[in-house]
């Protein structure tokens, strides 16, 4: 996902400018950086099964649920993934 320069950070990652430009899933970078925090804890928290929204895993690689994403970050609950991997 690519992302003008131009723009603050808080607003790349609003639930407005989410629901507008990110399709079903999106990259656990994007996703941890939407939550306040880096992609290394994304991960960890992906391992523990504590991403606090769901997280689908495909092959080697991990993608987040934008629906999910966007219900924590408005609601301020974590929808924890209870898949281990």
């Amino acid at each position: 996902m690519h992302i003008a320069e131009s723009q603050p950070v808080s607003a790349q990652y609003s639930p407005a400018h989410i629901r507008a430009t990110w399709n079903g899933t999106g990259s656990v970078e994007d996703a941890a950086r939407a939550l306040g925090f880096s992609r290394a804890t994304g991960y960890d928290l992906i391992r523990k099964g504590r991403f606090p929204c769901r997280v689908l895993r495909i092959g080697r690689s991990s993608r987040v649920v934008t629906a999910s994403l966007l219900r924590v970050l408005e609601s301020g609950e974590p929808e924890y993934n209870d898949a281990r991997t």
